[in-house]
């Protein structure tokens, strides 16, 4: 792809057209490693805040396996969930066979891209639901039909979607057999992304339940998943059905701010790559502060400009004392259900998990020691509800989960949390040296404990008990309803959409790209694009 300035990066993979993947991808040996896991015969479960390169990975493993397709006989499918928070039918039934129907439209289209849907099969029939091959191959098939309908059916609350033609589980897994049969596939590679609605916990373990049912010698499922509000269900066990691995950057790797700059790189022009080179230790301070969040990175190196100390420090400031937070916040604007956690995880990290590891670091400055710390301890004992606040700070990256089982003070056992290095210096008059500190001296062995019987955690105990999933429920019309300005997207895209009337998230996401081409510069290209990645915010914010 062509370099751009930074005020253009594409900071969602979703963006990206499929083929450019292994161009932008900056692998550390965490990622070639996962990608290789991906690769294999044994199902991986990857866990990931936003933003930290989920859907990379599967992308990338779906290009490296195309590559080598005709050696290996391993066909990649990759699947997008990102619609399932628009399904509203009246069909118990209705997630399972969106599902289905997505997952079989899926692999008939990777069959027919490798030129091998030829002639009358009958378990092709299975995957297109009594689609006629020829009919396929220039129209949408029958499940590719259904499914836009369960994906519509936020219109039309009350309709009864006629689901006819959708295969058993059963019926999908001998299909799967006898296309490999026919056609010499050694076995297919289902790639998940956004696995179900995070906020719609039985969404989730509906899937995993299909995801554990689905395996086969013909057949390995992988997903990508974030961490902590993801419910697996009961029958579903991480240890025995799937491999679950974390996905995150190491800042204290040497090769931390490299790999970092690369990705910036991979997309820039030719004066902001000389900006960077020129102003290279205020730009590493922004990488640090982003704690490994590729997303993050792309979005702040385009808000500080020049890339000077005051503008670096100023973007530093505001977007991790107010736009991070905001977005968190705004999680409790959309699902009400979960107000109280999300409410309390602010506030406890502002009141007392930030100012204590603040308050640690300036005394190891003053007393000349060669220790900093971003790491907090929460006991195994705390109320379940002040641990799934712990959680939701983890999907919005707010938090990343070092490791469980870890003893404290006393041979206490709880788990560890980094805290997002641009949340903690934030409020310094000046976080580029601070930053600098926490590079040199950072060590996760020194943390700030927090007990199970803290008072924090009783009061949010007190606040929502064990009722953590209470009153999930997710108003779409409401949620569509509200600004554009709400989308994670650039203010001049923001700015485009409303000088056409596309003022609602809804209007945004139901007009067409003639539309979009309304707007002052936007052309037939470009309208395309900005549509794709208006959509995708679009989803992105009804999914949570």
């Amino acid at each position: 792809m062509a370099a751009i300035g930074a005020e253009d990066f594409i900071i969602r993979t979703e963006d990206i057209l499929a083929s450019e993947t292994l161009k932008l991808f900056v692998p550390t040996a965490r990622d070639e490693q996962l990608v290789v896991l991906l690769k294999g015969q044994t199902p991986v479960i990857i866990e990931g805040s936003r933003g930290t390169g989920k859907s990379m990975l599967l992308r990338v493993c779906e290009q490296q396996q195309l590559a080598s397709y005709e050696k290996d006989r391993v066909l990649p499918v990759y699947v997008s969930f990102n619609k399932s928070s628009l399904l509203n039918s009246p069909s118990p039934r209705q997630f399972v066979h969106w599902m289905l129907s997505r997952v079989s439209a899926a692999i008939f289209r990777a069959v027919q891209k490798q030129g091998l849907v030829a002639g009358s099969s009958r378990a092709l029939r299975v995957l297109t639901g009594g689609t006629d091959e020829k009919a396929a191959a220039t129209g949408e098939t029958r499940l590719e039909e259904i499914a836009e309908a369960f994906e519509k059916s936020y219109l039309t609350p009350d309709l009864e979607i006629d689901d006819a033609g959708v295969p058993t589980v059963e019926k999908f897994r001998n299909a799967i057999e006898d296309v490999c049969e026919d056609y010499g596939i050694r076995r297919f590679n289902l790639l998940f992304d956004e696995a179900a609605h995070i906020f719609r916990p039985e969404q989730q373990r509906q899937f995993f339940t299909l995801f554990r049912d689905l395996r086969s010698p013909r057949m390995t499922c992988n997903a990508a998943v974030y961490p902590g509000v993801t419910a697996y269900g009961g029958v579903f066990e991480g240890t025995h059905d799937a491999q679950i691995e974390q996905l995150t950057r190491d800042v204290m790797d040497p090769d931390y701010a490299k790999q970092m700059r690369e990705i910036v790189l991979r997309q820039a022009n030719s004066a902001l790559a000389a900006t960077i080179q020129s102003r290279g230790e205020n730009f590493d301070a922004l990488a640090y502060a982003v704690s490994g969040n590729p997303r993050l990175l792309l979005k702040i190196v385009a808000l500080a400009g020049k890339l000077a100390t005051g503008e670096v420090q100023s973007v530093i400031k505001e977007f991790f004392r107010v736009q991070i937070w905001a977005e968190h916040s705004g999680l409790a604007e959309r699902y009400p259900g979960h107000k109280a956690l999300i409410d309390f995880g602010r506030t406890f990290m502002e009141n007392n998990a930030i100012p204590e590891a603040k308050k640690k670091n300036d005394g190891w400055r003053e007393n000349e020691r060669d220790i900093r710390s971003n790491v907090i301890w929460i006991s195994k004992d705390a109320p379940a509800a002040a641990k799934e606040a712990m959680r939701l700070l983890m999907y919005t990256g707010v938090l990343s989960r070092i490791d469980e089982g870890y003893k404290g003070s006393g041979s206490q056992i709880g788990s560890r949390y980094a805290i997002n290095i641009g949340c903690l210096v934030a409020g310094e008059v000046s976080p580029i040296p601070v930053i600098g500190e926490l590079r040199r001296y950072n060590t996760p062995k020194r943390f700030t404990e927090f007990g199970g019987s803290n008072p924090q955690f009783a009061e949010i105990d007190r606040q929502v008990g064990t009722s953590i999933e209470a009153d999930l429920s997710v108003n779409l019309t409401a949620l569509l309803a509200k600004s554009v300005t709400k989308l994670d997207l650039t203010d001049h895209q923001k700015r485009a959409l409303q000088s056409v009337e596309l003022d609602t998230i809804g209007k945004a996401f139901e007009a067409s790209e003639e539309k979009y081409q309304e707007a002052k510069y936007i052309g037939p290209v470009r309208s395309r694009r900005m549509r794709n990645v208006v959509m995708t915010a679009a989803l992105e914010f009804l999914s949570g």
